[in-house]
């Protein structure tokens, strides 16, 4: 039995500068600007890894950082092994995400769910379509959609779909079940995670029957599930439904919200490996960006694999999104296999989640509602600029702005005459975009962790969140106002 080898003080300090170097926003400007990947603070770090993997052979080596000292697998293979090991041997403790940055926050807790299958695409039109039809209509004149809308429609779509219709308003669930997931792992998080069950009780005792709440609530009080409801693929004997519930939606959110968003940009670039439908888009956006690129797993007693002893106390590093991109910068080696046979991209768990699948059908039937079924034309990228066969290393979410035209839409009107209801559209429009401006910072203020401290500073945040809420609301009825004030 082997201890892992430790990297030169010289290999811990490149990667622990490239870490530190990213807690500086303007760092990486000169590199990016003159296409040098390699030069930024992510291309280093991935940089290390891929010389580790050269010349250790491939085995897991220790990196010490700033952030903590680290057990490292090498490969995705190796990767999904050490995790399988720890986890047959109950000797992991709960993963933390772990960012580029060396900062860490809190996973929503994975739990186990007997799903052997995903559900119908049919199961997951019906709850999604209404309120994809709802963002669509949340466009700007230039026909693109903005993260501001963006990301709070799709978190009503994946309530909607997980929990039911009733649920798709309730953005304070939505908030409860991100700062319990922010908790993960402190004394703080008992009670925020009582807090999402009590407030899932209800869509539970009487459930929308066609949401996966139906089904879970089905099969905790027993009965066989209905036809009906089968082609979720959700079973019977699930586990206490609350806690599954919760698990489920805090992962199709995600999915939802950063993964759909991400292979849409990706086929609007033209990248040859998400021409193959929703699902190859998909795919491929979870391999090159998984919202879970590295997680750090606490060993909590020792155990052994293919000859290595890992001793109790040792954080595992498991980042296949880094290794892939240091290994394959370009892109074009295919997908790999969706979560089943290793560390979730999406919830962190150490050997696979069974409610990624879920997940990963929500973020198709999206994908294919904006570029398939929507009566629009192919998705235009209008920021950031992707090469189709040069991926980034990178591909955050709140960053792209996409463009969803309608076919044979009419030309931009000449400006209106004064005095007149169509003068008054170009104000509204103006009058839009300073409520989502104000929103921004509503929500800015809201995330502020000054808030955490007791239950006053939580109501406050909540109250915030509310009114950042409305404004984007109001946003989209006066923009709505300024088309028919235009017409």
């Amino acid at each position: 039995m082997t201890t892992p080898a430790t990297a030169l003080p010289l290999e811990n300090a490149v990667f622990s500068a490239a870490l530190l170097a990213r807690r500086l926003p303007w760092s990486d400007a000169p590199a990016r600007a003159l296409g040098l990947d390699s030069l930024t603070c992510e291309g280093a770090a991935r940089g290390v890894l891929a010389h580790l993997r050269r010349s250790r052979g491939g085995r897991p080596v220790r990196l010490r950082t700033p952030f903590g000292s680290f057990l490292v697998p090498l490969g995705p293979a190796d990767t999904a092994g050490i995790l399988a090991a720890g986890a047959a041997a109950d000797a992991l403790a709960p993963a933390v995400r772990l960012d580029e940055a060396g900062r860490r926050y809190g996973l929503h807790p994975h739990h186990p769910l007997p799903l052997p299958a995903a559900p119908a695409d049919a199961a997951l039109a019906g709850p999604l379509a209404g309120e994809l039809r709802r963002l669509a209509s949340d466009r700007r004149d230039d026909q693109a959609l903005t993260w501001e809308a963006w990301r709070p429609g799709l978190l009503r779509a994946a309530r909607g779909v997980v929990v039911g219709a009733a649920a798709a308003e309730d953005t304070l669930l939505g908030e409860m079940l991100r700062r319990a997931a922010e908790a993960a792992g402190s004394h703080a998080y008992e009670s925020r995670a009582a807090a999402v069950h009590r407030r899932l009780a209800p869509y539970l005792a009487d459930p929308d029957p066609d949401s996966l709440a139906a089904v879970l609530a089905c099969s905790a009080t027993g009965p066989a599930v209905p036809a009906a409801r089968a082609g979720h693929g959700l079973p019977a004997g699930a586990g206490r439904p609350e806690e599954a519930l919760a698990h489920i939606l805090a992962v199709v959110s995600e999915a939802a919200v950063t993964t759909a968003l991400q292979a849409l940009a990706l086929t609007a670039a033209g990248v040859p490996a998400a021409a193959g439908g929703p699902a190859a888009a998909v795919a491929l956006a979870l391999d090159r960006f998984p919202p879970v690129g590295a997680a750090v797993h606490p060993v909590r007693s020792p155990f052994a694999w293919e000859g290595l002893a890992v001793a109790a106390g040792t954080e595992v590093l498991a980042a296949p999104g880094w290794l892939r991109s240091a290994t394959d910068p370009g892109g074009g080696t295919g997908p790999a296999p969706l979560p089943g046979g290793g560390p979730s991209p999406l919830c962190g768990s150490p050997t696979g989640c069974a409610a990624a699948a879920v997940a990963v059908r929500v973020a198709e039937a999206v994908v294919r509602f904006f570029t398939e079924d929507a009566e629009g034309a192919r998705p235009a990228l209008l920021a950031p600029a992707l090469a189709p066969d040069r991926m980034p290393l990178t591909l955050a979410p709140h960053t792209l702005l996409l463009a969803f035209p309608t076919p044979g839409a009419p030309a931009a009107a000449p400006p209106a005459r004064a005095d007149t209801p169509a003068s008054h559209a170009a104000p509204a429009r103006a009058a839009a975009d300073r409520l989502d401006r104000h929103a921004r910072s509503l929500a800015a203020c809201a995330a502020d962790a000054g808030w955490n401290g007791n239950e006053t500073g939580e109501r406050f945040r909540m109250r915030l969140l509310e009114h950042a809420d409305r404004c984007i609301r109001a946003a989209s009825d006066v923009r709505e106002a300024a088309r028919r004030l235009a017409d």
